[in-house]
């Protein structure tokens, strides 16, 4: 078998896939925008594109297969996805067919949730390569989260397990896309959180982030936040202890329901480092119950995107045997 896969990260805002090497990791990336709202036959078309160009980085255009890691409940037998929340018009969608018939190709195309396959970059690659049990959490466009049990994903009873963005910390709070009231995603999911820290700036009007903007507040972001609170600005520090505290909130819950006690955070977001991750630490055995305490540990992953392609293109490589603690 070929050493090479491909891995495809499928997100809201950006479409990215990679070229890796089973030992070496990434070898080559690209990515492009993923024009969800067009709908999941184009969205379909320029995933092909840019795998094509993978397969072509890769030595005699060999490789083992393609990973795609997708947001949305993914099918036991990892061909189909269902309803992803920041899609527009996708209802139940078969992406391994649709991705080999545009590729003319009869490669095995493997798709699991964009989550889990962070969660299994992290354990081969990343922070999760120690724990051989532990919940992943990803902060991006959305907010995902997969599980690492005993060295292997938990699924649940039909692939849908993990989705920790839409456990509710509020019944009476905001409704995340997927019509989930209070749940974590719609807190903490990228548009969210950029959404309540404009609405929050009336309140600091000597705050500097407008100027880190040019005054288009249309252009705030988390990143924005993040580079603000290093230049020691005090409200976006405030809005990112926010974030951390309501993330803390909603895996102590976790904790709670699977006794697993190393929590793994990745994706764009996450890049804001301590600044959530430090009140997320701070607040988390405050909703884990007295005897579930003893060493909880929050990690950031700092592979940061790479661990969702990494992840991805391993499954390829490993289909269902993929097994981490075992390269």
């Amino acid at each position: 078998m070929p050493p090479h896969a491909v891995g495809v990260d499928l997100g809201g805002t950006n479409l990215k896939a990679a070229l890796v090497d089973r030992d070496a990791g990434l070898v080559a990336q690209t990515r492009r925008p993923t024009e969800a709202d067009r709908g999941p036959a184009h969205v379909m078309q320029r995933i092909a594109a840019c795998v094509a160009e993978m397969m072509d980085a890769a030595p005699d255009d060999a490789v083992a297969g393609i990973g795609i890691g997708a947001p949305g409940a993914v099918s036991w037998d990892r061909s189909t996805v269902s309803k992803p929340p920041n899609f527009a018009d996708w209802d139940t969608v078969n992406l391994r067919d649709g991705l080999q018939a545009r590729l003319d190709t009869t490669l095995p195309v493997v798709v699991e949730n964009d989550a889990n396959v962070a969660a299994l970059g992290s354990a081969y690659y990343g922070a999760g390569t120690t724990p051989e049990s532990f919940i992943m959490v990803t902060l991006g466009t959305g907010v995902g989260g997969g599980i690492i049990y005993q060295n292997k994903i938990f699924r649940g009873s039909t692939g849908g397990a993990g989705e920790i963005g839409h456990m509710t910390i509020d019944h009476e709070g905001p409704y995340a896309r997927s019509g989930v009231g209070g749940a974590i995603e719609a807190y903490l999911g990228q548009e969210f959180l950029t959404d309540h820290a404009r609405d929050r700036l009336i309140n600091f009007p000597e705050s500097d982030v407008p100027a880190l903007v040019d005054g288009d507040l249309s252009q705030l972001s988390p990143r924005v936040l993040h580079q603000a609170a290093t230049e020691g600005d005090a409200f976006a520090q405030e809005m990112l202890a926010w974030a951390g505290h309501k993330l803390g909130c909603v895996l102590g819950a976790a904790v709670n329901l699977l006794d697993i006690r190393t929590i793994v955070v990745g994706g764009g977001v996450s890049a804001a480092g301590d600044y959530i991750l430090a009140p997320a630490r701070d607040v988390l055995p405050r909703f884990v119950v007295p005897g579930l305490r003893d060493n909880l540990q929050i990690l950031q992953e700092t592979l940061g995107n790479e661990a969702s392609l990494l992840g991805a293109a391993r499954l390829a490589l490993e289909g269902d045997q993929a097994q981490v603690g075992t390269p």
